[in-house]
């Protein structure tokens, strides 16, 4: 103990007595516990640039739906595979808090958050082993981080059905299975070759990997989709080495005819929930019209528009859509705002703030000193950031705040060699 060197030399034992020593002992600081992350982690790309990718059988809907979402001219025709190559367009998320702040600020320059959307090539029975444009439209999907699941529930002579007539609930279960078909093949690939080394080789690693990729294919074997399982972490890092085309997340939407939108009836809409409730029970069924929403495309103004609506008794579902897609990306966004500019900054919910900085320049990242936050109803209720502030619902935040959908935040960093803060 350096107190006493006599007891360490000729009698080691005596250091059990040593009152100097056992004082040392019981004051020396814990070990510390290894540190863990213990933050959340999900499954799918990380990222602000993610896309959903329109799927479905050929002919239900899906180029014409991607032309109105996105206001594009891709070919829709009536005929199986008339989408070869994925188009790909971006539309702004409608919002009517960036409505407010625009109108309040009135600025030059006005930038919405966006939603990246892909119409990808249709499906058939089989495209798991290549038939139709399988492969493509297998990769396609694989590319994209979310998908609008298109069904057909409407009749017409006029637009040929790949498996001969109309039954949403069978084509469902064509593009489900495919999907998981797909997902089986993929892991099984994976899994082939690590079963002599991983069950050979004694290491145990490649053993704990080994085992939950036979999990996952058990999993998927069953019928049952990789988004619908329980993961742990190490799972869920794992599964997103892979990218699974049943980890993404889905929403269905239901394409009526113009008619039973309007009057809100159709008799596969009880069966299709029924379908959904079943095989995913927090699955998210939007029902629309492709051709409504066309005929509302083709008017010459907004106004026109809600007239059409308000005199049919029935609205335009695409800015539920556009949002509904957004968020199953696991993307929010916050406003900067004042009088040359208004703008959404899209980042992925549960971002620091130092993260959200970062979206505008690295600098406000790497010099974080504070974000000065609003809440978006507070600065409506309030009527300007000064009314805001005496209200005291102007906040400081630090590094750790979580950034919150809506909020409208000005940031303070510093990044220069004198050290002098900049806003």
């Amino acid at each position: 103990c350096g107190a006493c060197r006599y007891c360490i030399i000729t009698n080691p034992k005596s250091q059990s007595r040593c009152s100097v020593l056992l004082s040392y002992t019981y004051t020396m600081p814990p070990k510390k516990a290894p540190a863990t992350d213990t933050g959340p982690v999900l499954l799918g790309r990380f990222g602000t640039s993610l896309k959903v990718g329109i799927v479905g059988l050929p002919n239900v809907g899906k180029s014409t739906t991607f032309n109105v979402l996105t206001k594009s001219e891709a070919p829709a025709e009536n005929f199986p595979f008339c989408t070869k190559d994925p188009n790909e367009a971006r539309v702004p998320v409608p919002d009517e808090r960036f409505d407010w702040l625009c109108n309040f600020h009135k600025p030059p320059s006005k930038v919405p958050a966006f939603l990246n959307v892909v119409d990808i090539a249709g499906l058939v029975k089989g495209a798991h082993e290549g038939l139709g444009l399988g492969n493509a439209f297998l990769s396609n999907i694989s590319a994209c981080d979310a998908l609008f699941h298109v069904c057909r529930a409407f009749a017409d002579d006029e637009i040929t059905h790949v498996e001969g007539d109309v039954d949403p609930v069978r084509d469902l279960d064509i593009i489900s299975s495919e999907l998981r078909l797909k997902d089986i093949a993929t892991v099984t690939k994976v899994i082939e070759p690590m079963e002599r080394s991983a069950l050979k080789s004694g290491d145990k690693k490649k053993k704990a990997e080994y085992d939950m990729l036979v999990k996952f294919r058990t999993h998927l074997e069953e019928g049952q989709d990789i988004r619908q399982g329980v993961w742990d972490r190490h799972e869920i890092e794992l599964l997103n080495t892979i990218l699974f085309l049943t980890a993404k997340p889905v929403i269905y939407l239901v394409n009526l005819s113009e008619r039973d939108y309007i009057r809100k009836k159709n008799k596969w809409l009880s069966k299709i929930h029924a379908w959904v409730k079943e095989h995913e029970p927090n699955g998210m069924i939007i029902p629309y019209s492709a051709d409504y929403e066309f005929s509302l495309a083709l008017l010459p103004d907004d106004e026109a528009r809600a007239n059409h609506c308000e005199e049919a008794g029935a609205p335009s579902m695409l800015p539920k859509i556009i949002t509904v897609g957004y968020k199953a990306l696991n993307l929010c966004y916050y406003f900067t705002a004042g009088k040359d500019e208004v703008k959404a900054w899209t980042i992925q919910v549960g971002s620091l703030a130092p993260q959200a900085a970062g979206k505008i320049h690295t600098d406000f990242e790497k010099g974080f000193i504070m974000a000065e936050v609003m809440n978006f109803e507070d600065f409506k209720e309030a009527g300007s950031e000064a009314a805001t502030k005496a209200a005291g619902k102007y906040r400081q935040q630090g590094k750790t705040y979580v950034v919150q959908d809506g909020d409208i935040i000005f940031f303070k960093f510093n990044v220069s060699s004198s050290g002098k803060a900049k806003k």
